[in-house]
């Protein structure tokens, strides 16, 4: 076996055992695109082995994708998947899992006409609110990694021959999720360990709010009473951790929806809906967006803020150090399950449940009053540099240094 079928056979059992960390008897859904079939075949083996009762995958491909928003009429765009929405609500309330295998074309609906793009967002995202609010509180485990496709390669590395530009991108994921290392299971666990004295510390804190500067970044969140920094693994609802994010280098937690104040800055482009939004600004006044300002998908980010009410608002706070490896590596993935773990971000939209004490208890009214944002977006955006410093506010107003010249200052 070449070295690449034995990292990508880990790579396969990495998703299974640490990812959605399958249990005997349990049913696994896949969603991937036709790129990752090899990879896929491969997880569904080790699921079986796992002791997997069921393996469902549901496969697209890119090309059909686009096919539809060229050539579609328009009321396709409002038809609401709710065959799509009613397989994942059983799913989650038979104590399923769900891994998405991504392999994303950055570019994929570049000039498509942004009026089917938001249309079709908003009712999917109607259709699946049910589903997503238990994501959101971890009723279910789930898991996200990432297989190259030739055009997201080629996005990634122009600068090589078209022949080397997925083993690049392989070599780059490996080294991403930790398969280049001889236990890649016993790193991720070590990892883990890493991330959650950093959550453990945090939480110690407390802080009332943290204070975000950097160039063209001003911004102040209050964070709700009882809130909860969350590391890299979860624990479902029946009792299975699980690592949603592969790879992870954050910490997180909820904003207290209308306790953000300032002006933040974008680091590093964002790919949404098929479209590259890069260079842009958000201001805030009481939690509310109320100005947005960027150099390239303008109307793209509008569209986004104007989803629904809860969309303009922020959900989630993550702190992700300068040095990290995704970081260090130099590479711009154009993704954000990538890019998010190279920078300090926040979400667009919902917030996580989980972010709260008792949060995945809660009913959307007794989340709601305890300052959770809700909303059909979640999108994160990078906001992270070298030159980014975070204060955290104490109850009595005393500043404490998080974060300095973009990393740890604890």
């Amino acid at each position: 076996m070449s070295d690449f079928q034995t990292n990508l056979n880990k790579y396969a059992e990495l998703a299974v055992k640490v990812g959605v960390n399958v249990q005997p008897g349990q049913i696994l859904m896949i969603d991937a695109g036709v790129e990752s079939l090899e990879y896929v075949r491969l997880v569904v083996k080790h699921a079986y082995a796992a002791g997997a009762k069921l393996v469902k995958v549901n496969l697209a491909d890119e090309a059909i994708t686009r096919m539809r928003y060229d050539l579609a009429p328009d009321d396709s765009f409002e038809i609401a998947p709710k065959w799509t929405a009613a397989e994942r609500e059983e799913l989650a309330e038979n104590g399923g899992a769900m891994l998405a295998v991504i392999s994303n074309n950055p570019d994929l609906l570049n000039g498509v006409d942004p009026n089917r793009i938001s249309t079709l967002q908003k009712v999917s995202g109607e259709a699946l609110s049910k589903y997503r609010q238990y994501v959101q509180s971890d009723k279910l485990a789930w898991s996200i990694v990432a297989v190259p496709s030739a055009a997201w390669a080629a996005k990634v590395f122009p600068h090589l021959p078209e022949n080397e530009q997925i083993p690049a991108m392989w070599e780059a994921i490996f080294k991403a999720v930790r398969v280049d290392q001889p236990d890649p299971v016993a790193a991720w666990q070590q990892h883990i360990a890493t991330l959650n004295d950093k959550s453990t510390y945090l939480n110690s804190k407390k802080y009332k709010a943290l204070h975000y500067t950097a160039p063209g970044t001003d911004l102040t969140i209050e964070l709700p009473p009882t809130h909860l920094w969350v590391a890299a693994d979860s624990e479902s609802e029946r009792g299975t951790a699980f690592v949603a994010n592969m790879p992870t280098e954050e910490v997180f937690t909820a904003a207290l929806k209308t306790g953000v104040s300032g002006t933040v800055s974008s680091t590093k482009p964002l790919s949404y809906g098929g479209n590259i939004i890069d260079n842009f600004t958000l201001t805030f006044e009481n939690g509310r967006i109320v100005d947005v300002k960027a150099e390239q998908g303008e109307e793209t980010l509008k569209r986004l803020v104007e989803m629904d009410e809860g969309s303009h608002y922020i959900g989630e706070v993550a702190l992700v150090p300068h040095k990290s490896p995704i970081s260090e590596s130099g590479i711009l993935y154009y993704n954000t399950l990538f890019d998010e773990n190279a920078s300090n971000h926040l979400a667009i939209g919902s917030a996580y449940a989980f972010n709260i004490e008792g949060g995945k208890a809660m009913s959307r009214e007794e989340l709601a009053e305890a300052g959770i944002n809700q909303s059909l977006a979640h999108v994160d955006f990078m906001i992270g540099s070298a030159e980014m410093n975070i204060d955290g506010i104490t109850q009595d107003g005393t500043a404490e240094p998080v974060f300095r010249g973009g990393n740890w200052a604890f």
